[in-house]
Parts: structure tokens; sequence; C-alpha cells
């Protein structure tokens, strides 16, 4: 009797942990639980405003770091106080023991494919600082992945966040200064040596194997991304770059200016990429039929209608959950929400055929026309 009365409640015990783990794994699915995400790579200068500004987010649950550099984890385990359990030197290892939603990725650009491989073969959604990739060969490796392992890849960059190009996009999408005729984007700082990042990001940001090229690749994707989302995601007809090595003694192996002229059937780009700025910009002006809207910094907007006079108006607060990127990527993992715009793989498919296309011409010195669309 003993022994029948122990198997029922052991039954009961059992079927009331079965219960608990499935409620565990359901909540943790639902839109209203933290985002499982794990760190990948380190040597990018941007993981530092990551951690700083996303360590303590009751909607984000950060389950590992991956960093095969073991001084460069150690350093940042102490800056951020992160326990030494949550790190790891290998990406697959991580991925067995702690189970991401997602991983944030903070590699050199080369590295970008081998990562989306990875995680795609285990279901993980992958969101990477920008840009996509260094080749149009990587680009498609990367899209192939994320449709074979129906995972979501969204490039994040610090422009995608500012009010100001989302004012310019409605106000382009509005009619409000007709149909856009030219375009002119400026990136960029005084070089990356100059304003003194990291050397783990320094010796890769001017290595043309690992980022694609120098100032053309490091900016000229912003200008490139934002084109692109402006234009509703059209390719450009052609593809002109002109760039320079101002600063050889500097950077000897990688360009730090850089022009790229993007080409469509009644519109012009001009994407102006630099590591000579004076100072730290990040600004677009948006030229239409019947007027101007010109970004200025992250908040603001100068605007120029038909009739009128020029006005400088404060930009309206992004939508959420499409007002940051932890939000956005949560969204989309948790909730099914659609990539922002200028964040999703489509978009970022045609910055790397333009960044791809400029290194041709600014290698040939020739305007390259780039395919039909299939």
């Amino acid at each position: 009797m003993r022994f029948l009365f122990f198997l029922i409640f052991a039954s009961l015990q059992f079927a009331s942990i079965a219960s608990s783990f499935g409620q565990a794994r359901s909540d943790t699915n639902s839109p209203g639980a933290p985002l499982r995400a794990a760190v990948v790579g380190l040597v990018h200068g941007h993981a530092q405003g990551f951690f700083e500004q996303n360590l303590r987010r009751p909607d984000l649950q950060i389950v590992g770091v991956m960093e095969p550099d073991r001084q460069l984890a150690s350093q940042y385990a102490r800056n951020y106080g992160l326990a030494g359990s949550l790190l790891f030197a290998s990406l697959e290892e991580m991925l067995r023991a702690t189970h991401p939603q997602a991983v944030l990725v903070y590699t050199n650009t080369f590295d970008h494919r081998k990562v989306v491989e990875i995680c795609a073969r285990r279901g993980v959604h992958v969101m990477m600082e920008k840009p996509l990739a260094v080749s149009m060969e990587d680009a498609h490796a990367i899209e192939h992945a994320a449709l074979q392992g129906k995972i979501q890849v969204m490039v994040n960059y610090e422009t995608t966040w500012y009010r100001s190009n989302r004012a310019a996009y409605d106000l382009v999408h509005e009619k409000a200064i007709g149909d856009i005729r030219k375009v002119v984007v400026h990136d960029g700082h005084r070089g990356p040596k100059e304003i003194g990042v990291g050397p783990e990001f320094l010796v890769w940001l001017t290595d043309p194997r690992l980022n694609g090229a120098g100032a053309l690749f490091d900016f000229g994707c912003y200008g490139a991304d934002l084109m692109t989302w402006l234009m509703d995601g059209r390719r450009p007809d052609s593809v002109t770059a002109v760039t320079q090595q101002i600063k050889p003694d500097v950077y000897p192996r990688v360009d730090d200016e850089a022009t790229v002229v993007l080409t469509y059937p009644k519109a012009q780009a001009i994407l102006q990429a630099s590591w000579n700025w004076p100072f730290d910009r990040k600004d677009m002006e948006v030229y239409g039929k019947t007027g101007y809207v010109i970004t200025v910094r992250r908040d603001e907007v100068r605007i120029r209608r038909e009739g009128a006079e020029e006005e400088r108006v404060a930009a309206k607060p992004l939508p959420a959950p499409y007002d940051d990127p932890i939000s956005c990527l949560r969204a989309v993992v948790l909730g099914g929400a659609p990539p922002d715009g200028l964040s999703s793989l489509a978009t970022n498919l045609i910055v790397t055929e333009i960044l791809d296309a400029a290194r041709q011409s600014a290698a040939s010195g020739k305007t390259v026309r780039l395919p039909a669309a299939p």
C-alpha cells in the first residue's frame, strides 16, 4: 500500500515539474518575457555601448558572451561585472550551453557569415553591427543560411534610431517635398586612430579583408542603407566611386576617403564617407521636386517647402517597438514583428551590392552598372 502511495505521489510530482517546465518554456517564448540573448565577439567598439546601455534592462537576459581573446573577455568581465560563467571561447559551445533565442554580433565584418551559418543551424536569430558583409558572396551565403534555418538576420545601424531620419522618410512618403531628386549623405569622423578606438577594433577596421575596405565600408554603408530605405528597396542603376588615401602613413592598407554616386531613373545619391571630417557627423540632405529636408543630428530637421521659408522643427519620437535595437529585436523574435526597413536583410543585401560595386568602381576607375533584378 505504501509503495502504491509512493508511485501516485511520484507521478503527481513529475506531472507538476513537467507542467512547470512547460510553463517556463511558454513564458520564455511569450511577448512579455525577457529576450534570452548572447553576445558574439567583443572586438567591435560598439560592444562597449551595448553593455553600458543595456546590461540591466528588464526585457533582456544576457545568457552568454563569446570572445576567443581571453584577455579581452576578462577586461569586459571586469568593466561590466560579468560572471565568469557567462564567458565562452567557442560560439558552438556557448549555443549548446545557453540556448539563446538571439545573438548580438560584435565581431569583425568578415566573420558575420560564419556566425550566421552556425546560428542558423540551431535556429538562433542574429542582429549584427553594420555592415552586413564584406562581399556579395558572403551576403548571399548569409541569405541562404537564414532561409534554411528560418531565422531573422538584422543589421544594426546607429542612424536607424535617429528621429530625424524617420522624419525625413515620412516627409518623402507623404509627398511633402515632391519626388526625390537628390540625396546627399555625410558620415564619418576624424579617423578611428585619431578618435582613439580600442586596439582590438583598430586592427580589423584597417584590414581590407576583415573590414571589406576602409572608410568606404565603415561609413559608406550608412548612406547606402538610408537611400535604399528612402527608395523603398529599389536598387540603383549604377554605382560610381572614388576613394583616396589622404593619410597613407596612418592607414597604409585601406582608403580613408570615399565618395559614391548612385543613379536612379529620376534621382541621384551622393554618399560621402570619410575618416577626414574635422568632427563626427551623420547627417543627410534630401532634395525633392518641391522642397527639401535636412537632418540635424538625431532629433531635429530643417524643412523648406515650395512657397515657404525654411523652418527647423523637432522630430517626433520613434514608434515602439522600432525605437531602439533591443526593443526591435525582441519584438521580431518574440512577437513576430517584421524587422525595421533599415535593419532588414532585404535592404542590407542591396547595401552590400552597392558597397561591392563601389569597391570595384574605385579600383577600376569606371562606373559599375548593376544588372537588372532577377
